[in-house]
């Protein structure tokens, strides 16, 4: 059964948001901070966080930053009452994956958990789909219509990247520390450039994708249907 932890310091929603996810079929943990929610990420294999940003002890950003350090792959949802662009930025920047803000319907929480659940499926796949593309990261190739493509390894890394969670948004700085490294000094417009080679080398009409520019957040990669 898939694992949730939901943090938040105020008991209510806690409640409410365990009562959603247990009703839908899920199991649920409960931490009352991020402090905690640590301690609950050494005790049991979590599927999938849905953490507030305002708690005590450590925040929501905090509680990110600190998990992003020991589980990349898992995926966290912010559920906040703080609407503001800034915060947003702010949570994408720590490792958040999604953002929803209180008062929340129930339906759409469960259809942000199962879309980031199946995200994280694909992003722990070797192999992707990416439109009409297949990404293979053990052999780092990509090829269409059974033709295989020559692409920059740089390229490859960040289209992969992209490919594995289709349809959310990933910050600029997660981008350049994932692909260039946590100490990368060059300049930030290299990230820019090799996104531009990524459009002009995979033109959405020719191969179902688009990677779309995300103002002040960063990039992300859509699958055209």
């Amino acid at each position: 059964m898939i694992k949730i932890l939901v943090v938040d310091d105020d008991a209510y929603i806690r409640r409410l948001v365990s009562t959603i996810l247990k009703d839908d079929g899920f199991e649920v943990y409960e931490a009352v901070d991020g402090r905690d929610a640590l301690l609950k990420l050494d005790e049991k294999r979590i599927d999938l966080c849905v953490a507030d940003i305002m708690m005590p002890n450590m925040d929501g950003l905090e509680f990110c930053r600190n998990a992003r350090n020991y589980y990349k792959d898992m995926p966290i949802l912010m559920l906040t009452a703080k609407s503001e662009i800034g915060s947003k930025i702010e949570s994408y920047g720590s490792g958040a994956d999604d953002y929803l803000t209180k008062p929340f319907e129930a339906e759409e929480l469960l259809l942000r958990s199962r879309a980031l659940l199946k995200r994280y499926k694909i992003a722990s796949q070797q192999t992707i789909a990416i439109g009409l593309l297949t990404v293979d990261n053990t052999s780092h190739t990509v090829s269409a219509n059974g033709e295989r493509l020559s692409i920059p390894l740089r390229e490859f890394e960040l289209l992969f990247k992209l490919g594995s969670f289709p349809g959310k948004t990933l910050s600029r700085n997660q981008l350049i520390e994932d692909i260039w490294g946590f100490d990368f000094d060059g300049n930030e417009r290299t990230l820019d450039v090799h996104v531009g080679r990524l459009r002009d080398r995979f033109p959405p009409a020719g191969f179902g994708f688009q990677i779309l520019t995300i103002r002040s957040l960063g990039y992300r990669l859509e699958v055209i249907s």
